[in-house]
């Protein structure tokens, strides 16, 4: 019979890794143009800075989310004459799905460094899971694009195969039962949202969240490279605020940094310490 009178202090036996702007699709870029182009369609134009603010949710919720934002909201009543509803949310995620499908495979290059990443993970004996906002139907053209490239988590869950998706933990609990890992407590989740700390931490795990390669800061590899070194510097430093004061346990540039925070928290859990 499995107990736990006492805190854990073995070692952590998994991370999960969110996909876009974490360990593929660097800038999180592809799903923006997707959510930019529906709302044209439909004369509204949104900016990419507005896009961006759901990322991580279910893509239903995160078009949700768009429609309910003020200066969406208004613009969209200055074309049609009301506000959004339920039914164009509908209509617009259901143009939005295949082309999501479509786009996600064309953003599917690994992160540097995630590849070295995972095999020094799984050299250390941690297992590699995943959620995502994606769908299932979205990500079985992501999958196969990604694995050709060298990637392959040991466990892939979809928003769509769990009740809900972020900021609810199922998809991270169903990555633990995929994963046969417990406590959770064990368990390190990895992204580059707010809404994936939040699943992290409303599912007991270890959190970190990511800055340099994810949403927040949403730029292309090239893009951040040709930066000022000062202004990255400060923006960086916004971002690991903003993520540290909706709780992240650490945060890094890059999911290249991971293996060497989990040693912390081996380190962490040793001392009988929790999430």
């Amino acid at each position: 019979m499995l107990t736990r009178n006492k805190p854990y202090t073995g070692r952590v036996q998994a991370v999960i890794l969110d996909w876009a702007g974490t360990a593929v699709d660097y800038g999180c870029i592809g799903p923006v143009a997707v959510f930019i182009e529906v709302f044209r369609n439909r004369g509204v134009e949104i900016t990419s800075a507005e896009a961006r603010v759901p990322m991580g949710l279910m893509k239903k919720d995160h078009i949700r989310v768009l429609c309910g934002m003020e200066t969406v909201s208004i613009r969209w009543e200055k074309i049609h004459g009301r506000l959004p509803n339920r039914g164009d949310v509908e209509a617009m995620y259901r143009e939005a799905e295949p082309l999501m499908a479509s786009m996600v495979a064309q953003y599917s290059t690994p992160i540097p460094g995630l590849l070295e990443a995972v095999a020094s993970l799984r050299e250390q004996g941690v297992k590699v899971g995943s959620s995502t906002g994606y769908t299932r139907s979205m990500m079985e053209m992501l999958i196969p694009a990604a694995a050709k490239k060298g990637y392959r988590p040991d466990s892939i869950v979809c928003s769509s195969d769990v009740p809900a998706g972020r900021p609810y933990p199922w998809m991270c609990y169903q990555n633990a039962m995929n994963l046969q890992v417990f406590p959770f407590a064990a368990m390190v989740k990895i992204g580059d949202t707010v809404t994936d700390i939040h699943e992290g931490l409303n599912a007991g795990m270890w959190t970190i969240g990511v800055t340099k390669t994810g949403n927040e800061i949403g730029l292309t590899e090239e893009e951040v490279s040709a930066m000022d070194p000062e202004n990255l510097r400060v923006k960086l430093e916004q971002i690991e605020k903003r993520f540290r004061d909706f709780g992240a346990h650490f945060v890094i540039d890059s999911v290249e940094e991971s293996p060497a925070i989990v040693e912390q928290i081996n380190d962490h859990l040793a001392r009988g310490e929790r999430p």
